[in-house]
């Protein structure tokens, strides 16, 4: 089961709401890896003995891990907290997260600026450049249960856009740049 993705509608109505183009425009997992997210399914009812989770913990060195359970009952300030994940910003450093229950919304900005809604449910794991101007809700349902996963110590710190002089968007910014440069001239024959 891939995950789902498709650029936003311009409506201002509420965040948790699809808002879905009409007609849709469906993102690929393939576009989604060109902007440098990256996404897995796993097995979320298992998770402390998902050899596949170690092995991409290993691998990106995901050492730090916390669970969080994201709901008006169980999180204070509620309204004051999703309206700080809604606010556009970037991380100095990849934002991985693992949905295990519930479901929610990451809109990440594609390289023309145009906002692109991926809907996470249980099971996917997603992982955020740094530099990527992005935002977090929730959706209707308003629960979801997250594994958020860190290199070494967790930085919680968000600046929110625009940064366009800061080093993790600048070296963001350049890998874009670079790979649009991929490939190779052919000499004519």
């Amino acid at each position: 089961m891939a995950i789902e993705a498709w650029f936003m509608d311009e409506s201002s109505e509420d965040q948790r709401l699809p808002h879905r183009r009409n007609p849709e425009e469906f993102v690929s997992l393939d576009h989604l890896a060109e902007l440098g997210v990256l996404y897995w399914h796993l097995n979320p009812d298992d998770y402390e003995n998902d050899e596949e989770l170690k092995k991409i913990r290993e691998t990106r060195g995901y050492n730090y891990m916390d669970l969080l359970d994201l709901c008006p009952e169980k999180v204070a300030n509620y309204d004051e907290k999703l309206k700080n994940f809604y606010t556009e910003h970037i991380h100095a450093d990849e934002e991985i997260r693992y949905c295990l229950k519930g479901s929610g919304y990451f809109d990440v900005r594609d390289k023309d600026d145009r906002w692109i809604r991926i809907w996470i449910k249980a099971g996917d794991l997603i992982v955020l450049p740094a530099g990527i101007y992005h935002r977090f809700t929730l959706d209707t349902n308003n629960y979801v249960k997250l594994m958020r996963l860190f290199v070494g110590e967790p930085v919680w710190t968000a600046f929110n856009r625009p940064q366009e002089n800061h080093p993790a968007r600048k070296e963001y910014i350049m890998s874009m740049t670079e790979s649009e440069k991929v490939g190779f001239a052919v000499e004519a024959r």
